[in-house]
């Protein structure tokens, strides 16, 4: 990093504010010190572990199956407490993010945004500012379709899942607007299960069974 006069220089700001800015980022493993030599950025792989799970490459199928059980923990409980705790303005959010994912697979424009939208409604509607900043850490690379194209070189080798996932938050929306926690629960564990059989039918095909097989 450049020295602290260099920052104080660049930034206008004073040296204490310079040491509480590097302190910080030291607290959160982004940076550390070297006697004699200054402060040095240091590399995904040398962070802490936490820091890499939202960091890190999602270079394998793998990868992406791991992630969707870490979701499956915290999101199913996400929609239980969404359940019983949501406003009337957030139980509408959940909706209008259905409504949206709709109308662009009608349209047959990608709905990876209104697919992160709807997930980051329901973690709102929790009321616990904690789920939210969970999916806001992981961001959109939460949504497997946006990983997979990266893993498979923009290729696709499955028909579309708009339509069952669709399907799918269609009934997680209504068992949390029917302030049913238990059947939400249920419906999201269905949502993120059902997720982890289409990602490991893909590894499947890539071994050489035949698509029809595990479409």
């Amino acid at each position: 990093m450049p020295t602290e006069p260099a920052l104080i220089d660049k930034f206008g700001v004073s040296r204490t504010v310079v040491r509480e800015a590097i302190a910080a980022l030291r607290a959160d493993g982004l940076v550390e010190s070297r006697q004699g030599s200054g402060v040095f950025v240091i590399g995904p792989r040398q962070a802490d572990p936490g820091l890499r799970l939202f960091t890190g490459e999602t270079d394998k199928i793998s990868d992406i199956i791991e992630e969707l059980e870490l979701r499956i923990g915290i999101e199913v409980e996400a929609a239980g407490l969404a359940a019983v705790r949501s406003a009337p303005a957030q139980e509408a959010e959940i909706q209008a993010q259905v409504e949206r994912f709709s109308r662009l697979v009608a349209e047959g424009k990608p709905t990876d945004e209104a697919d992160f939208q709807f997930h980051l409604a329901i973690a709102t509607a929790t009321n616990n500012a904690r789920f939210r900043t969970f999916l806001e850490h992981v961001g959109r690379r939460m949504i497997p379709r946006v990983k997979f194209r990266t893993v498979m070189g923009g290729v696709d080798p499955l028909p579309s899942r708009d339509a069952p996932i669709l399907d799918e938050h269609r009934e997680i929306a209504e068992a949390i607007l029917a302030r049913d926690p238990d059947r939400a629960r249920e419906a999201m564990r269905r949502h993120l299960v059902t997720g982890i059989k289409r990602y490991r039918s893909l590894t499947a095909w890539g071994q050489g069974q035949k698509k029809d097989d595990i479409d």
